[in-house]
């Protein structure tokens, strides 16, 4: 897969329709290596639709996109989409694989490990090692069905570095979290994204407490239109977000953390 290219996503004026109804218009947005952006937008803005695009599941109705130096409709998307780590909370797991077991079925992208198969070595040991940079090592072992969400949101994050992708992309990683998980889950996500300079991500969420203090983009987007996209500070202000959500709302931050109010 090239990687030639410091680009890691573009997307230029796309639109995607389906029975007759435009789900994104006109959609452009750039990401270069070792960004990290957090897509915003409420329920139904077209967040996930455009994850889908920029994750090489769909293809566009008009306009292109190119994902790891590769146009969509012109490269094999399956084989793309195992150069992308992909974080979904809603991912099927098989319940009796334990938390290591899971993270070596990154290496597969499959929910289950596949007979026959085993990982090498040195795929086990950065398996493990990323498990231990996450903060999840004391549950090793551990079935699936016993893990909080929250060790799970952190094992999904291992299990999507694992290939050591050039692109991350989490769908809102915090759901189903309390207050600390949620916490302990983004703080790794921190710790990963100063380890690997050149990783690009993408987090998507509707929550601004749920952004990582290490994101330096943002993309928000309503009513499948973007509304502004650019440098995290100048994206994320109170006229953005109150128009992008349709409500009155002051942004303010603190520690390096976004706090949103209605006015």
């Amino acid at each position: 897969m090239s990687t030639e290219t410091k680009t890691v996503l573009r997307a230029d004026n796309v639109d995607l329709m389906r029975n007759g109804r435009y789900l994104l218009r006109d959609a452009s947005v750039r990401v270069e290596q070792g960004e990290h952006w957090v897509l915003l937008g409420a329920n139904g803005a077209g967040k996930s639709t455009l994850l889908s695009l920029l994750g090489a599941f769909v293809h566009p109705t008009h306009g292109s996109v190119h994902v790891l130096g590769h146009r969509l409709g012109r490269v094999d998307m399956r084989e793309l989409r195992t150069h992308i780590g992909h974080v979904d909370p809603r991912l099927r797991v098989e319940p009796s694989l334990t938390l290591f077991e899971t993270v070596l079925t990154g290496l597969t992208n499959t929910p289950d490990l596949i007979p026959r198969w085993s990982a090498t070595d040195e795929e086990r040991e950065r398996a493990h090692a990323l498990i231990c940079s996450l903060g999840v090592e004391h549950r090793l072992q551990s079935p699936w069905y016993t893990l909080s969400q929250g060790e799970r949101g952190r094992a999904l994050i291992a299990r999507a570095q694992l290939s050591n992708p050039a692109l991350l992309l989490l769908d809102e990683p915090s759901t189903g979290l309390d207050l600390a998980a949620r916490e302990q889950l983004l703080t790794a996500l921190d710790s990963l994204r100063a380890n690997h300079e050149t990783l690009a991500s993408i987090l998507v969420t509707h929550h601004l407490e749920e952004i990582p203090t290490s994101t330096t983009h943002a993309v928000l987007i309503r009513g499948g239109r973007i509304t502004a996209k650019g440098h995290v500070d100048d994206v994320i202000t109170t006229e953005n977000i109150s128009q992008c959500f349709d409500h009155p709302i002051d942004i303010s931050r603190v520690g390096g953390r976004w706090i949103a109010t209605a006015s």
